[in-house]
Formats: structure tokens, sequence, C-alpha cells
């Protein structure tokens, strides 16, 4: 071997080693930092479903007023918390919050009865699609909340100090779940699309009114309130 093929290897050697220690050193939490949660965001699960209008399934939700069809969407979450506890005396100890995993789902299902009208389904497909747009990004929603409670100390008291902690770490687990199932709510726009669709009885173009929804919404949402005079 040469000695220039020689050294152009050494150089392509090098640069694939010092990509590699970028990509870990990238990838790898720096000293002191909490590591991140980890979330599962499965794929949306979509159903669709016919029904007899004169003798709907049980398990279907009840039609609103004036309704042929509906989208019944239900984001589910579940979160595991662990942590580490230390013994301060025989009945106090601190619990530190080391590792969160959430996993994230969506499940939609439509229902409509058999030989509905094409504009009927297609209005329902608005509202999948509202369900769909706001668990894109689920994913960060559940981080963010996630990354407040990593490396949160909670101070415990009790006789049997490891049930304390195992119920804290339960109750920690719970209120992600709860703040994240708060956060995360398309019933806004679910309704406002269905105010400028007038439920799907007007001819205004699904995809533009899904998008005016969306759009109106999380202009609402961060709109800063100013006071009168201003």
């Amino acid at each position: 071997m040469s000695s220039s093929r020689l050294i152009i290897l050494c150089v392509f050697l090098g640069a694939l080693l010092l990509g590699w220690l970028t990509w870990r050193a990238r990838s790898s939490p720096r000293p002191g930092q909490a590591p991140a949660a980890i979330i599962n965001r499965q794929p949306v699960a979509f159903t669709s479903r016919t029904f007899d209008p004169t003798s709907p399934p049980a398990d279907m939700p009840p039609l609103s007023t004036g309704e042929e069809a509906e989208c019944d969407s239900n984001f589910l979450s579940n979160a595991s918390v662990g942590g580490q506890t230390r013994k301060v005396d025989a009945t106090h100890a601190r619990v530190t919050i080391t590792q969160i995993n959430m996993t994230l789902q969506l499940h939609v299902t439509i229902w409509a009865p058999a030989g509905v009208a094409p504009h009927v389904i297609e209005h329902e497909e608005g509202h999948r699609q509202i369900a769909e747009y706001y668990y894109q990004t689920a994913g960060e929603l559940a981080q963010r909340i996630a990354a407040k409670y990593m490396g949160q100390q909670v101070e415990i008291t009790g006789a049997d100090l490891d049930a304390e902690s195992n119920k804290t770490l339960q109750q920690v687990a719970t209120d992600i779940t709860d703040e994240y199932n708060k956060e995360l709510n398309p019933e806004p726009t679910q309704l406002l699309y269905d105010g400028i669709t007038d439920h799907g009885r007007n001819e205004v173009v699904v995809k533009d009114a899904v998008a005016s929804a969306i759009k109106n919404v999380a202009f609402e949402t961060t709109d800063p309130v100013t006071s009168p005079g201003n």
C-alpha cells in the first residue's frame, strides 16, 4: 500500500472515530444532567365500523342529536416511574426520580350506518385528521412533562419506607399521566371544526375546515391577553 493511500485511510478512520465520539457525546447525558424519559408513541390504531341505527351496538358511544355518524378518538397514556430511595433514619427517607417510561396510544373509530352519504364519512374523516394532528406532537408533549419530574426529590415518612416509596412512585406516574391528558386537548379544535362545517351539513371543504380550526385554536392559545388601552 502506498503512503498516500495509507494517509487517506488513516484520515478516513479518524473521521469515523471523531463522528462516533461526537454522536456518543450528543446522545449521552452531560454530567449532572438528568436522563431523558423514554417515550413510546405507538402507531395510530384506526377502525371503521358500521351499525344499524335502530339497534346500535353496546360499545358504540351515543350519537349527538341530529348526527348520523361519529368519530370516536381515544388518547391513551401509561406512565411507569422508577427511583432511588435513600434512608435518613428508620422512618424517614428521600426518593429521587431517576426513570420515567411512557407509552402513548391513539385509538380512532369511525362509526357510520351502512350506505351513509360519502359527505358524512368525509366529515368524520376530518375529525380523525384533527385527532391525528394532535397525536403527531404527543411525544414531545410527554417528554416535556416528564422532564419536570425527572430528578425530583420527595421526602417520605412511615414505618414501611419501601411501601411508602412505591406509593410515591405510583403517585408521580399518575400525576404525569393526568397532566398529559389535560394538556393534550383537541376538544376545542374538534368543536370549532363542527361549528365551521355545521356538523357536516354545509358545503365547506373538509380540508379547509380542518386547517382553519387548527389554526384558530392555536392562535387563541398562544395570543397574549392585553389589557384595555394597550
